[in-house]
């Protein structure tokens, strides 16, 4: 009969380690990053002008073409930004007098996610506002038959430094814990079961 007293020893010196994620700090609350990059797709609207294209995808240099005003610096401009800069160029051109302008992203490409380890298809997944864990991992194909999704590691850029957690994904689709909100340049790793 095995002892107690040394399987708890065995766990004792399991957590303890060395590479594994801290469990102490908490995961900051993920920021929305909303800022228009290159490659971005987005909608604009001005209201009463159905004949004007509604997408746009965002230049390498940060532009997009739009009519009667020529090229536009949209790059680092938050939505509402971009509407109110159209707004003024279509009202500087004598274009419209009071032009009615809005703007919706419809995908950010220049913001990502990156799935790294034991998942199908590893790599960059394009950031979306509400883009959660489990959406990200089921983008990159979901575990393979090696993942430990017990002890998913997730890094956050926090200021100048960065944060690392771990989570236990079956706690999240079994009910028991929340889904985690990511944030544009969050990194998630699914390390490998130890046999």
């Amino acid at each position: 009969m095995k002892s107690p007293f040394l399987a708890l020893a065995f766990i004792s010196a399991l957590s303890g380690c060395p590479g594994r994620p801290a469990m102490g700090p908490a995961l900051p609350r993920a920021l929305p990053s909303t800022t228009i990059g290159p490659g971005d797709v987005f909608e604009v609207h001005v209201l009463g002008e159905a004949n004007l294209p509604h997408e746009y995808r965002v230049s390498p240099d940060g532009t997009i073409d739009f009519p009667y005003v020529n090229r536009l610096t949209v790059a680092n401009k938050e939505p509402q930004d971009v509407a109110s800069l159209i707004r003024a160029k279509l009202i500087e051109a004598k274009i419209l007098t009071d032009p009615q302008v809005s703007v919706a992203v419809k995908q950010y490409y220049s913001k990502k996610v990156s799935v790294l380890g034991q998942v199908t298809h590893p790599g960059a997944i394009p950031y979306t506002e509400s883009l959660r864990l489990v959406e990200a991992l089921s983008a990159a194909g979901g575990f393979t038959p090696l993942a430990q999704s017990s002890r998913v590691i997730l890094t956050r850029q926090v200021g100048k430094g960065t944060v690392t957690v771990e989570i236990n994904l079956d706690a999240i689709t079994d009910g028991k814990q929340p889904d985690v909100l990511l944030q544009a340049g969050d990194t998630i790793k699914v390390p490998e079961r130890v046999f």
